[in-house]
């Protein structure tokens, strides 16, 4: 019998060690951050429209609620482009998710987008689907997704390539169309096109959106979010509205926006 105990017991310490040598270098479980949650960081399993995106996930603590889990889907800026996914902690709901008890209660899906490169719609919606098939506990009516400046941008151009798949959206100083930038528009190199569709927003006729804008953005001019605005309301939108802060900046007005209580309680009532 002890000589039994003893070979179970170095098989199963095999086992465990051929686990560790075998995990993805692209699943990293991190320190546990908000109450009970815990922090993971993956990798899409294949390539999407030239990306294979890295992305942050914050799980949820608590029970599930019993349609499942609400999804918040993070969208950042040109300055955290790269392969370090710390940098989209930096800004935005994976930084406030300690202070914030509803980002708490949802799975925050935060990816990075590769250097010299902006948010493509195909990739960013293929990375929804992948997680929701992962975890099978995702409340399919509580989408939701955000994003500051490019994170703006590519919130726009989501939600008008599909109206229906997220129950809100947020978009801070973004706006439909990059190329019309004055500056800071995304580097031609990368070949990247415009994925805007001025008729698909329009068609977001029910669409609960909130956007943000600061009045002396000098980064993206607070004229990018009135026109998609403009749209909404010829698309006959009645859900859309607009928060313009006067003397605020570009970084201020995510900054005042994902600080106020309000925007969070709104958001995930929809």
């Amino acid at each position: 019998m002890h000589v039994i105990l003893n070979k179970t017991f170095f098989f199963v310490l095999l086992v465990a060690l051929l686990g560790t040598a075998c995990r993805s270098p692209d699943t990293v479980p991190a320190t546990g951050s908000g109450q009970d949650g815990v922090e993971t960081r993956e990798r899409m399993r294949h390539e999407v429209s030239g990306q294979r995106l890295r992305y942050l996930v914050q799980h949820p603590s608590g029970a599930r609620p019993e349609k499942g889990w609400p999804l918040l889907l993070f969208l950042h800026g040109y300055g955290e482009c790269g392969d370090d996914l710390d940098r989209v902690k930096k800004h935005g709901p994976p930084k406030r998710i300690g202070s914030i008890a509803a980002l708490q209660q949802c799975v925050l899906v935060s990816p990075q987008c590769p250097s010299d490169s902006w948010w493509r719609v195909e990739a960013l919606y293929t990375l929804v689907r992948e997680v929701m098939e992962m975890r099978g506990d995702i409340d399919v009516d509580r989408r939701y997704v955000t994003g500051l400046s490019m994170g703006g941008y590519g919130t726009w151009s989501l939600i008008s390539s599909d109206p229906a798949f997220f129950a809100a959206a947020v978009p801070i100083c973004g706006g439909g169309n990059p190329f019309r930038l004055p500056a800071n528009r995304p580097p031609v190199k990368t070949g990247i096109v415009n994925q805007f569709d001025p008729e698909g927003l329009l068609r977001a006729s029910k669409l609960p959106v909130w956007a943000f804008h600061g009045s002396e953005d000098s980064s993206v001019p607070i004229l990018e979010t009135e026109r998609m605005l403009d749209l909404l309301q010829k698309g006959g939108n009645r859900n859309a509205r607009f928060t313009a802060y006067e003397g605020v900046g570009h970084v201020g007005a995510w900054q005042r926006a994902y600080g106020d209580p309000a925007l969070w309680q709104w958001l995930f009532t929809q």
